[in-house]
């Protein structure tokens, strides 16, 4: 039994919720979100776009299937906490390695148990995402309301959390070890190299099940840091460019923004989540944050192609503005139907296209796994109207 350490949540408006902590127990000051899916904690801690956020989990326990290292999304989780109503210190599963509070405590990932996390997700419904303090019980509510009226949010979680140096990824491979050799594991040589579809991926924090969808398709996968320049992309010839998923406010990354607007045009973009966003922009589109955006595996989306529901996973503080299409060559693809928000849109003359929501999702629906095989045809010389 692990011991029972007294924490404590402040919200900025001074609301307290007590509890008891587990993983790291240091002091934290975050972003409140909320999460509604049942199963899949160990990819929402490892998915980089929860960067600097504190994730309240609605389903009431978590922890009970442990930690394996098959299922990681980064390398190097960022995280800032998790915040449940009921954690399992003893799992019950012959894949896990290691506990959930160990592999917190490891990264640095605070948790808080106890809390009544169904009233405390109907508040942030109500008011908004919101700034939180994790901290003892010795803080008084006052107090953290003060440390965090003199707190903001960072804007550079997309350059901490990106790659560093480019790595390939080729089919039949592990996913996320560097290709160092052209002779490797699944037997690629440089001329059955040459034969993949080669795809130019932009890293502003992507998931690892990207990089296995693309590989499971055959292609192989060239991942780059968040503000690669035009000429890097044009030196590797790549049939494709992906844009990936990542934390913060789209509008922080302008040299992506600007990379996606020197490449309209010469090659097909397919970009995912916040690729979505930096897409739209870069053609002119306008973005905003939501109110307490969407985060869960069960969100309705239609495509407007097909007239097809799709349901999707989902992760996301931000979204397009629909008006802000107007002009900008952009179609809308994909729409919400719980709010109506913009879920995908495309530019047919420039083969580019993107989506809000996450194809990859693991655990999740595979509703829109499509999405891959789309953009492997596109590369291949098809058009957006296929």
């Amino acid at each position: 039994m692990e011991k029972m350490n007294p924490r404590k949540l402040i919200l900025e408006d001074g609301t307290e919720y007590c509890g008891y902590g587990f993983g790291s127990l240091s002091d934290k000051k975050l972003e409140l979100v909320f999460n509604t899916s049942m199963v899949g904690y160990q990819e929402i801690l490892s998915d980089p776009s929860y960067t600097d956020q504190a994730v309240v989990m609605t389903y009431p326990i978590i922890g009970n299937y442990g930690i394996n290292p098959q299922d990681f999304e980064t390398r190097n989780p960022s995280i800032g906490a998790l915040i449940v109503r009921e954690y399992a210190p003893e799992p019950s599963n012959f894949r896990s390695s290691s506990t959930l509070g160990d592999f917190m405590k490891t990264w640095d990932i605070a948790g808080i148990q106890g809390i009544d996390t169904r009233e405390l997700t109907r508040k942030i419904r109500t008011y908004g995402s919101c700034k939180v303090l994790l901290t003892g019980p010795e803080t008084t509510a006052e107090q953290g309301k003060e440390i965090l009226s003199q707190w903001e949010f960072a804007h550079d979680q997309v350059s901490r959390v990106s790659t560093k140096e480019s790595w390939v990824s080729l089919p039949g491979t592990d996913c996320g070890e560097p290709v160092e050799s052209s002779e490797n594991a699944a037997g690629n040589s440089d001329s059955q190299q040459e034969s993949l579809l080669h795809v130019a991926a932009i890293d502003c924090g992507m998931k690892l099940n990207i990089v296995r969808s693309l590989n499971a398709l055959g292609c192989k996968v060239t991942v780059l840091p968040w503000n690669t320049k035009p000429e890097t992309i044009q030196a590797l010839k790549p049939d494709g460019v992906f844009l990936s998923n990542g934390p913060g406010d789209p509008t922080d990354v302008q040299e992506t923004i600007a990379l996606v607007k020197a490449l309209h045009g010469k090659y097909p973009i397919f970009g995912i989540c916040l690729g979505h966003q930096i897409l739209s922009l870069s053609y002119g589109a306008e973005t905003y944050k939501l109110k307490f955006g969407h985060r869960g595996g069960n969100h309705p989306v239609k495509n407007l192609l097909t007239d097809k529901v799709e349901i999707t996973s989902q992760n996301h503080s931000y979204a397009v503005a629909e008006e802000s299409l107007s002009g900008t060559g952009l179609e809308p693809t994909h729409i919400n139907l719980l709010d109506q928000t913009i879920e995908g849109v495309q530019h047919r003359g420039d083969r580019a296209f993107s989506i809000q929501y996450h194809p990859e999702s693991a655990p999740g629906p595979q509703d829109s796994a499509y999405l891959f095989s789309r953009f492997v045809e596109v590369m291949k010389g098809g058009s957006l109207d296929a």
